[in-house]
């Protein structure tokens, strides 16, 4: 129990949840985690490896292929430090910046990877719409000038988040519900409106990842459209074909999180462990299927 002098101090630290309600059951998590981490980084590696030294994959679709391993590994990255040091270590505090910082991290890089699939998308659409001038549209220089703006928007984007939070007062639990920092996670926990917080989390989520999810399936109308005037039916499925690994990584990715918001929003009913589940697949899945849709459905690659 607090006594009166410390409700009113602010926490120095947040409490993440493993497997709620199982704390015991912990242990069990590190070695399936462990296989995914590493699973995700030899995936990933592999392909970035495979692009590097194969010169008939120097061309754009794997440029923005080896950003997106870089992405996923970056993605995985940000929530690993939390989740060892709780299924491995047994430690669930962490300090209130380290865990703003994380909340940074894995918002950044979720904003970052669905750029990256937006410019996917836009890579195949110039390859099927305008097959002969392909490579000279989208140059190393414009690869890299794509990369850096889908970097520079998730930046701005995410960045006042960290001030959000960190001008909320907190007064009353300090356990959240993940094994790593979200921010609508840990603004629930604050004693002061969030209406701030809530409304910018919404603007954001609509402007990047609903915006991004439009222009996908907007580039794959117009793709479809070119499509279905080309002449012979094998040249339509090889077309198509191109577009199949890209069309799972995007799928990867917006599947679990409308799941995670869906079960967010409506799903208050559901045992805790149900939202871990969901909150973990969405960010641990696309990291380690990702490489494994592409080395499946790319025959380079295989």
């Amino acid at each position: 129990t607090m006594n009166s002098t410390a409700s009113h101090a602010n926490h120095h630290s947040f409490i993440l949840t493993g497997i709620p309600g199982m704390s015991d059951k912990n242990p069990w998590m590190a070695f399936p985690l462990g296989f995914l981490y590493t699973l995700t980084l030899l995936g990933n590696g592999t392909i970035l490896a495979v692009i590097k030294v194969d010169e008939s994959l120097h061309e754009p679709m794997y440029y923005f292929l080896s950003i997106l391993a870089v992405t996923d590994v970056s993605l995985s990255m940000s929530t690993s430090p939390s989740m060892l040091s709780i299924f491995w270590f047994n430690a669930p505090e962490i300090p209130f910046d380290a865990c703003i910082t994380q909340m940074f991290f894995i918002h950044g890089f979720g904003v970052v990877e669905s750029g990256v699939l937006v410019s996917m998308a836009f890579d195949r659409f110039v390859a099927i719409r305008d097959p002969l001038r392909y490579a000279s549209i989208l140059t190393h220089d414009i690869i890299g000038k794509i990369g850096i703006a889908v970097l520079i928007r998730a930046v701005c984007v995410v960045l006042p988040v960290p001030f959000l939070i960190k001008r909320l007062p907190f007064c009353h639990s300090n356990v959240l519900s993940h094994s790593y920092c979200l921010h609508q996670d840990a603004m629930r926990l604050a004693c002061a409106s969030t209406h701030i917080n809530s409304l910018y989390g919404l603007i954001i989520v609509i402007f990047t990842l609903g915006l991004d999810a439009v222009i996908i399936l907007f580039s794959y109308m117009l793709i479809l459209k070119t499509v279905l005037g080309i002449a012979s039916r094998t040249e339509r499925v090889k077309a198509l074909n191109t577009c199949l690994s890209h069309i799972c990584a995007v799928l990867l990715f917006y599947v679990p999180l409308i799941g995670v918001t869906m079960i967010h929003r409506f799903g208050k009913h559901l045992s805790p462990v149900v939202h871990t589940l969901m909150a973990n697949i969405y960010l641990l899945l696309p990291p380690v299927l990702n490489p494994i849709v592409y080395s499946v459905k790319t025959k380079q690659i295989r």
